[in-house]
This record gives C-alpha cells, sequence and structure tokens, in this order.
C-alpha cells in the first residue's frame, strides 16, 4: 500500500478500535443514547463540528469553490454559523433540561404527544437517512480514487468502517471519535492552507493568479461565477440565494437533530453556551480555509472534473507526501464522522421515537437500538449503490428540510406559550411537505422558481402560518403549560459566579475574531484583489464601497453584535444577584 492509503487505513483502524473501547462501557440508554450526560466542553466542541464537517464541505463545497464561487464562499462572513450561538441560547440549554433522550423525544415531552414525537422521529430518518446516503458516497469515491477498490468496494468498505463502531458504542463513541478527527482535518487543513498560499507565493500573488485565469475571472469576485450557462443570472440573484441558504443553515445549526442533540450530552449549561461558541468559531474559520483552499487548487489545474474531486486532486499533487496522506486521512474522518452522527440518530429516533418498539427493560432496548442502527444503515448502502452520488445539491436539498419543518415549532415551542400539540404536529408536517415537494418539482425540471422563493422559504413560510392559525383555534393542555414553565426555570447549580466568568471567555473570543478577520480579509484579500482587478482608487487607496471590501467590514457587524449579545444573556441568567 502507498502512504495516502496506509494513512487512512490505520486512522480508520484507530476510530474503531476508540469506539469499540467506548461500547464497553455502556451500562444503559443514557450511555448509548447520550453518552451518560456527561460530556466536557471539547468533546462537545469536537461533536458539534465534526458532524457537520463531513464530505458536503470537503468534497462538495469545496469542489463548488474551486469550479465558480470561492470569492463569496470565503468572503461572506459565514453568516450560517451564528446559529450555534442563537440555537445554544434560545433552544439547546432548554433542551439540555429536558432531560430527553432524544431531540424527538424533547417535542414528544413538550407536547406530551406521541404523534408529534413520531413525526420528528420520521422527519429524522428521511432527512438524515439521506444525508448518511451522501456522506457514505463521498467516502466511496474517495476511497475509489486512491485505492485499487472500485466505487461500489468503497462504499462496502466505507460502510463498515462508521457501521462496526457506531452500532456497538452509540454516542460515548460517536463524540470520542469525533473529537479525534476534528482535531486531524482541522490541523490537516491548516497545514495544507499555509502550504499551497507559500508555496505559490503568498495571498497577493495567489489573488492575482486566480483573476488572471480567463475562463474564471470572476472567481474571486464577491458574487463568484455568474450569467449564463449558471443557476445566477445576476449578482441580485446569486445575493439573495446565497442569504436564504446562509438563514436555512443557520436554522439548521440552532434546531437540527445532529447538531442540537449533542446538548443533550453536555455535562451542564454551561458546557452548552461554551461549546456553541467555540463550535461558531471553528466551523466559521474553518470553511474559510477549505474554501480558500478551494480556490488555490485553480492554480494547480483549473479544469477537474468532477469538481467534487478538487482536494482529492490537490492532495495527490500539490502537497507533500505526508501532508497530502494527512489531508487525505482528514477528510475521510471528517466523511466517516458525519456518517457515525447520521446513523446513530437514524437508529436512535427508528428504535424510541416512532413507536415500534415498547419495552420497559432496558437491556431489551439497547439490543433493538443496535439491531435498528444495522438496519438503517443497510437500507442506506443499499440506496448507495443505487442512485447516482451528487454530493453537493442532494445534501443541500435534504439538510435544510429542519430549517422549514423543525424552525418555526422548534422555537415556539420554547418562546411561545400558545402553541398547541396540534399546532406542533401540522406545523412540523406542512413545513415537511412545502419544501419536499417544491424541491422535488424543481428537481426535476417541473417549475422554476426564483431565487427569494427557495422551497426552504416556502416550507417555513407555511409551517410558521400553520403553527399559529391551529394554535389560534386551540388550547394549550395543562400538562403542556407546566411544562413549559418547568423548562424556563433555570437550575440553582448552573447560577455560579465561576463558572460564568470561565463561560463568558467563549463570547469574548466571537468579539476578538469580529475585530481581526475584517484587518486580515482587507490586508490579505480585498486590497490585493482590486490591485490585480484595477479598481483600487487614482491615488492607489481602497475602494471601500466595493462588494468585496463590504463583505469583509460585515465580519465586524456579524461577530461582534453576537458576542456582545452572548456576554450579556450569560451575565444575566448564570451570574448570581
Amino acid at each position: 500500500m502507498d502512504i495516502y492509503t496506509t494513512t487512512i487505513a490505520v486512522s480508520i483502524v484507530i476510530y474503531i478500535a476508540i469506539g469499540n473501547y467506548a461500547g464497553r462501557g455502556i451500562k444503559g440508554l443514557d450511555d448509548y443514547y447520550v453518552a451518560g450526560r456527561n460530556a466536557p466542553t471539547m468533546l462537545i466542541v469536537g461533536t458539534l463540528v465534526a458532524s457537520v464537517m463531513s464530505s458536503t464541505m470537503f468534497l462538495g463545497e469545496a469542489g463548488f469553490a474551486y469550479a465558480s464561487q470561492a470569492g463569496p464562499y470565503v468572503l461572506f462572513p459565514q453568516t450560517a454559523t451564528i446559529g450555534y450561538v442563537l440555537g445554544a441560547i434560545f433552544f439547546g440549554r432548554y433542551l439540555r433540561r429536558s432531560r430527553a433522550t432524544t431531540v424527538a423525544e424533547f417535542f414528544g415531552k413538550r407536547f406530551n404527544s406521541k404523534r408529534v414525537q413520531a413525526t420528528a422521529g420520521i422527519t429524522i430518518i428521511l432527512a438524515l437517512g439521506g444525508y448518511l446516503l451522501a456522506v457514505t458516497q463521498g467516502a466511496a469515491i474517495l476511497l475509489s480514487q486512491l485505492t485499487d477498490l472500485g466505487y461500489v468496494q468503497g462504499l462496502i468498505v466505507a460502510w463498515l468502517s462508521y457501521t462496526l463502531f457506531t452500532m456497538y458504542s452509540g454516542s460515548r463513541g460517536v463524540i470520542l471519535t469525533d473529537t479525534l478527527m476534528f482535531l486531524l482535518f482541522t490541523i490537516a487543513s491548516f497545514a495544507a492552507m499555509i502550504f499551497l498560499v507559500g508555496d505559490f507565493g503568498g495571498w497577493p500573488s495567489v489573488i492575482e493568479g486566480l483573476v488572471a485565469i480567463e475562463e474564471k475571472a470572476e472567481l474571486m469576485s464577491w458574487h463568484g461565477i455568474i450569467g449564463p450557462g449558471t443557476d445566477w443570472p445576476t449578482a441580485t440573484d446569486y445575493l439573495i440565494w446565497a442569504m436564504v441558504i446562509d438563514v436555512s443553515w443557520m436554522i439548521v445549526y440552532a434546531v437540527s437533530p445532529w447538531q442540537s442533540s449533542r446538548h443533550l450530552m453536555a455535562k451542564n449549561e454551561h458546557v452548552v453556551l461554551r461549546a456553541s461558541c467555540i463550535a461558531c468559531l471553528a466551523v466559521a474559520l474553518l470553511q474559510v480555509m477549505v474554501y480558500g483552499m478551494g480556490g488555490v487548487i485553480n492554480l494547480g489545474k483549473a479544469d477537474i472534473v468532477p469538481y467534487e474531486s478538487a482536494t482529492i486532486w490537490a492532495s495527490l499533487n500539490m502537497l507533500p507526501e505526508l501532508l497530502g496522506a494527512l489531508m487525505l486521512a482528514g477528510i475521510m474522518a471528517a466523511v466517516l464522522s458525519s456518517a457515525s452522527t447520521f446513523l446513530s440518530l437514524v437508529g436512535f429516533s427508528a428504535s424510541n421515537d416512532i413507536g415500534i418498539h415498547k419495552s420497559d427493560d432496558e437491556q431489551k432496548t439497547l439490543r433493538f437500538s443496535r439491531i435498528m442502527m444495522l438496519v438503517i444503515g443497510t437500507l442506506a448502502l443499499a440506496a448507495a449503490l443505487i442512485f447516482p452520488p451528487n454530493i453537493f445539491w442532494l445534501t443541500t436539498f435534504i439538510a435544510t428540510v429542519f430549517a422549514s419543518s423543525w424552525g418555526p415549532v422548534g422555537l415556539m415551542s420554547i418562546w411561545n406559550k400558545r402553541i398547541t400539540e396540534a399546532a406542533a404536529f401540522w406545523g412540523m408536517l406542512s413545513g415537511l411537505v412545502f419544501n419536499i415537494v417544491p424541491k422535488f418539482f424543481v428537481f426535476i425540471g417541473a417549475i422554476e422558481l426564483p431565487s427569494y422563493l427557495n422551497p426552504v422559504v416556502i416550507g417555513a413560510a407555511v409551517s410558521l402560518l400553520v403553527t399559529i392559525a391551529v394554535s389560534y383555534r386551540t388550547r394549550a393542555s395543562e400538562e403542556e403549560t407546566l411544562y413549559l414553565a418547568k423548562l424556563h426555570v433555570t437550575p440553582p447549580d448552573e447560577i455560579d459566579a465561576k463558572k460564568t466568568k470561565l463561560t463568558l471567555f467563549a463570547p469574548a473570543l466571537l468579539v476578538a475574531n469580529g475585530l481581526i478577520m475584517p484587518f486580515l480579509l482587507i490586508t490579505f484579500y480585498v486590497r490585493p484583489y482590486q490591485s490585480a482587478t484595477g479598481t483600487l482608487t487614482p491615488d492607489g487607496s481602497l475602494d471601500w464601497m466595493t462588494g468585496e471590501a463590504l463583505l469583509a467590514l460585515s465580519w465586524s457587524v456579524v461577530y461582534v453584535s453576537l458576542g456582545l449579545f452572548a456576554i450579556n444573556i450569560i451575565r444575566k441568567k448564570y451570574s448570581p444577584s
């Protein structure tokens, strides 16, 4: 085996060993489902970041940046990531207070309703099952390009890699392996980016070289490549699309099960808040590095097909062997971490939320959960063998389902006393239907929708209207009202001056990011870009009214305000009177 295959193989063996070691400590359902509710900040950060940084990021989105949108993907302030912090403040800490086993079970408890829990569980199975399909295909693509394995063989190996430890160890194994994988792909991505930029003479030279690629002249502009042959006729169309996607993912980060469920494992609410702030910062900076790397790869080869394999090609052809091997192992780690998270959540919902298993015996329920995880994984493998891979658009299609199906109901379940069981049920169902159905017709080419009528917008709007309308026609039960009131009581052991002081450090990092990033982007991106395109002012100073300059400055608005808001909330809710 060559160094690339060996590195990936060794890393996979380590994950399986750690996962199976963690599985030995499983004594009951709390250990299996929520890691004993005792995870520290580092493990929650690791699993939050690792579960979202999958093949979508390193193959799909990095390839998309490589092909056409490197500029906006780097310059936009990664607004979606603020969903981590807002989600922790407005949803996650209350979710942890519920002591639920799954997020769907939380909805069942909140509305005293099995059908609401089952609806949420079915949404998880459909959406995350599809996401599991996408990341499994991403792993197979990687393996088939690096080894002598064919695509089908790669699918089987990838499936076995994450199924073996996830099925046995549950969440306890997932958060340990997630954190290890997070450290690996973060270090590898940072080192690869530093090497590539240095190899091409630094950022000014990189920007100048990318602007000079004739067939991709707009690659590094604030809107990327637009016009005929693309999905965006004008810069305005792209801006609307990007804002809709960002807001959708913001809600996904805030309430989606594969993100918010991590809060159920946290040691306390301070861990929830600290981890969310750090995850927000980590994901934002990782995305800038990975998207920027996607753009730089064009200097090595500007016509890689398919574009999803751009980072793989760069690892094999533009990086030193050892660094390339670590980068590829990091990509595989990102894929497997997401796959293990999705498999565990789908398996948990299938066994716990949709009502097909009823037993008070924990060991029998644990056994059934493992069997269901194997069944769900097998179905995902079968689907991966049938459907052709399209990683970027498949995950964009699937992930935002939660923004419309769960977004309005999830936030209103905490912050609206009038929302009722019937409203939650019909709100979730209508949001799901009015997202998926328009997306399907757009996908098959039966209809075309303008950027501002993205199916996720339609689904979220319908869900919100239905939830409000049904709430006004029904009345919340006494059980629902009492349960909500109980959720809004901060546990006395969370109100602690020492814990709060440490927690405040996390949002302070967001403020620091908001002050530092604009300076870095202006210095190393905007000025070199304006110099290369001849758009500096006549006296050679920066033109502050361009899209590139304004987007660079917007980092300050987003992260300084977010950090100050989080600081204010934490002080009010957790400092002793």
